[in-house]
């Protein structure tokens, strides 16, 4: 019987054996579990991805303010009377003798000098408005000059300019001319005495009042603190600094002039103004100017209450007192680095440990004298997750005292790198 090779068998396939299935199960079994342990592993590894990375934090390590190292200076003050000293656009350097307002004579002038200015203003070396001498001007001065009084002469129809006439005001002390510019300017006396206590108040000098343009009457008193105030706003007139730092001037009918004040040209002296009588002593307002660093800078003062028996005695000892002030405010003044180039003035933490430094590129350098307050003010913007080593971030500003800020830019120390996706997932492992 012959069977043909393409026959099918049609009856049930027979099953594998044994161990065949049971190699299948393993196999089944596996492949299951490793499908989810991978499930589970992504979804840890994801995990910690899907959470945003915290900013970097800045601690400051450089303190809000210091002070310029070393000894402060020794100021001598003067034994008897008051005395202030500052130096313009830096800061105080102290007082003594109080702050009881007390006479201060033809220290006044100031500020009759001062409402004179601000209400008739002069450009340097500008002669201004004319004012002429009245008869009853004129004859007072007999009487005046039979009182004592510190005077220029002067005739009826006598044609002054405003300058001149300050000049014989500031210069030779002349209280006849601060009377006639009084009168010139608000009508009277009186009501220019008012203008000065005005201003006065205006310009928070509390513990002074005037009762004459001229200082001669006792009841015009004031501070040596408040005189410095006074000063300072006034050496800021031009024409009223230029008129303080002259030696001479010339004058209608009195010809030459000369100024009391006998420290100007010494030591940097460029002004202000004397004053003297039996109540208020020796007085002296004063500027004076130093070069420190290539800056110019002015040292104002005020000593009142010198003692002595006359105005020559008086001025004698007011100057003898005023010029240790000055050398010393001048000797004390110097340039001072209160950081220095590379200085570490913050600390910079990223994720996961990641850091850097924010250092000065520069010195900061600051004119004053030791024990000075100094500011150190930092401008920080805020730190990205990346900051490569070396790049400029942020600014450092220090000023000492009421003085100019000077300012650094500042830069990274090492770079700050944001996490990589490994060092995430360990750190989170």
């Amino acid at each position: 019987m012959t069977y043909s090779a393409t026959a099918r068998v049609t009856g049930p396939v027979p099953p594998p054996p044994p161990g065949r299935q049971r190699a299948r199960g393993r196999w089944l079994l596996t492949t299951g579990l490793l499908t989810v342990l991978l499930a589970g592993t992504s979804l840890v590894a994801v995990e910690p991805l899907r959470r945003p990375l915290p900013e970097p934090t800045v601690t400051r390590t450089l303190p809000a303010s210091t002070v310029i190292p070393g000894t402060a200076p020794t100021i001598p003050w003067p034994q008897r009377g008051q005395a202030a000293l500052t130096v313009d656009g830096l800061g105080s350097l102290g007082t003594s003798g109080g702050s009881d307002p007390v006479p201060i004579a033809s220290v006044a002038k100031v500020m009759t000098a001062y409402v004179i200015l601000t209400e008739h203003p002069l450009d340097r070396g500008e002669p201004g408005p004319r004012l002429t001498v009245s008869a009853a001007q004129a004859a007072a001065y007999p009487r005046e000059l039979a009182r004592g009084e510190s005077l220029v002469p002067v005739v009826a129809g006598a044609v002054f300019t405003e300058r001149q006439a300050l000049q014989a005001v500031l210069l030779p002390s002349a209280n006849n001319m601060a009377r006639i510019l009084a009168a010139w300017d608000a009508g009277s006396v009186e009501a220019f005495v008012d203008k000065m206590n005005d201003t006065a108040a205006a310009l928070g000098m509390a513990d002074t009042h005037y009762t004459d343009p001229a200082g001669l009457d006792p009841g015009t008193v004031s501070t040596a603190v408040d005189q410095v105030i006074l000063a300072r706003k006034a050496m800021e007139l031009p024409a009223f600094a230029e008129i303080v730092a002259q030696r001479t001037a010339t004058l209608p009918v009195a010809g030459t002039v000369m100024n009391y004040n006998s420290l100007v040209g010494k030591d940097g002296i460029v002004g202000i103004k004397t004053g003297s009588t039996d109540e208020a002593g020796g007085c002296l307002v004063f500027a004076a100017v130093v070069t420190v660093g290539g800056r110019k800078l002015t040292i104002v003062g005020a000593v009142l209450g010198q003692p002595g028996a006359n105005t020559p005695v008086q001025l004698d000892r007011v100057f003898r007192a005023t010029r240790p002030l000055v050398r010393t405010a001048a000797k004390a003044i110097g340039e001072h680095a209160v950081v220095r180039a590379g200085d570490q003035v913050a600390t910079v933490r990223g994720p996961l440990g990641a850091g850097t430094t924010i250092n000065a590129t520069e010195d900061l350098t600051v004119l004053g004298w030791p024990g000075m307050p100094v500011r150190l003010d930092l401008d920080l913007p805020a730190v990205p997750a990346r900051l490569p080593a070396g790049a400029g971030h942020g600014r450092l500003t220090a000023a000492a005292g009421d003085g100019a800020a000077v300012t650094t830019a500042l830069r990274t120390g090492e770079g700050l790198e944001p996490p990589s996706t490994w060092d995430r997932i360990r750190h989170h492992r």
